[in-house]
């Protein structure tokens, strides 16, 4: 996609390093001391549950200043089936860029090039404030269980999409995140060591 001075194109090899640093500075004490996005960001490209045609970057002026990536996943249907879905992210925009409009201008390609792939639904984590205005909603109202979250605790993180409508119509389930998400921390302190030090900070808000 191109639009005015904007891209939205697949990521290369030699954006690699440029996309990790972007993601580091946009998570960097966000929601835990320090963050880990930028190294899963680097495992996941290699791993098989990674949709490279949905591995995306905008660019402004020649610069990268977003990243999103999607990934496969299956919902554990109540009946025993397993339904194929995705799950998003990480997603971001470079601090300076935040709350212009950039975030949900990738967002929105991102899920029409998904839909456009066939995929039938995109499962997340996330702000419903700021996803709401794309057209996800709660997955509790899909009849959609986060995993290993008890019945009573507040699942108002957990959001969904159709791309294809009806695609979740009589299921119900527990999703799965992949196993790739689970990154160990002493693999992320590791990775964090080539880059430029920063700070890890407790503060206010952070869920972990």
């Amino acid at each position: 996609m191109k639009k005015n001075n904007i891209i939205i194109r697949l990521e290369k090899r030699e954006d690699h390093r440029e996309v990790e640093n972007l993601i580091r500075e946009s998570f960097w004490n966000v929601y835990c001391p320090g963050c880990k996005e930028h190294y899963l960001m680097h495992v996941l490209r290699d791993d098989d549950v990674c949709i490279k045609e949905l591995n995306f970057v905008m660019e402004k002026d020649g610069e990268i200043i977003g990243q999103n990536v999607f990934a496969k996943t299956i919902i554990k249907a109540d009946d025993g089936r397993e339904i194929p879905v995705l799950t998003m992210g990480p997603i971001c925009i470079t601090p300076e860029l935040k709350r212009k409009g950039y975030g949900k201008m990738l967002l929105d390609y991102s899920l029409e090039k998904a839909t456009e792939l066939g995929f039938g639904a995109v499962l997340f984590e996330g702000n419903i404030d700021f996803y709401g205005k794309s057209g996800l909603d709660y997955s509790s109202k899909f009849g959609i269980r986060y995993h290993d979250l008890p019945e009573d605790a507040d699942s108002s993180f957990f959001l969904c999409k159709e791309l294809v409508p009806g695609y979740l119509n009589g299921i119900t389930g527990v999703y799965q995140t992949p196993e790739i998400y689970y990154v160990p921390d002493d693999k992320v302190d590791e990775f964090d060591k080539g880059f430029p030090p920063k700070e890890k900070l407790k503060l206010p808000g952070q869920i972990f």
